[in-house]
């Protein structure tokens, strides 16, 4: 059996640059992997009129559901969600999908988000996470950050960041759920 020691570590480059890679690619950072039995947690957002909502209650029942993390002052963010929004109706009319489009904007510029939106004319469920509670509660450390999750509620997929064009590998993966498949 190999032991590590201190000094193959501290004497041999190729050593800590293969460990720097091992943990680079054990990070989900891009398509994810399926990640079943992962519930949304019951933790309060507000709607853009600042009424409760549980983040347990924001799941579609009927079908699939995508949740995305954004927030006013991320581009990435704004242009992923302009580019779903063309396209959405025709997603829905396919699939039921819903996409629920979480906020974490701080308190500054919450006041910003429903302008933002009613702007832009997106017609998705919107809520702020103010607090970060939800975004904490699922991990996200950057935004855009998108979920899906199947009809039972199970987070089966995500991902972070975006280019355009993506929102087509987002959509295959919908029509997997959609179909009962898994999305590997």
């Amino acid at each position: 059996m190999f032991k590590i020691t201190d000094t193959v570590v501290k004497n041999n480059s190729f050593f800590l640059s293969f460990l720097t890679l091992l943990m680079i690619f054990s990070f989900n950072s891009g398509f994810s992997q399926e990640q079943s039995n992962w519930k949304l947690p019951d933790v309060e957002l507000r709607d853009l009129k600042n009424n409760p909502v549980f983040g347990s209650e924001v799941a579609n029942t009927e079908g699939p559901t995508i949740i995305s993390f954004w927030a006013t002052w991320c581009k990435p963010c704004i242009q992923e969600l302009n580019n779903i929004n063309d396209v959405y109706f025709d997603w829905q009319d396919e699939t039921g999908v819903k996409l629920v489009a979480i906020s974490i904007d701080d308190s500054r510029n919450v006041p910003k988000v429903a302008p933002l939106v009613n702007g832009k004319g997106w017609e998705y469920d919107v809520y702020i996470d103010a607090n970060s509670d939800f975004r904490r509660a699922l991990n996200v450390q950057t935004v855009p950050h998108t979920f899906l999750l199947d009809n039972g509620g199970n987070i089966v997929w995500q991902h972070n960041g975006y280019t355009p064009g993506e929102e087509e590998d987002l959509f295959e993966a919908v029509k997997k759920v959609a179909n009962g498949e898994s999305v590997k």
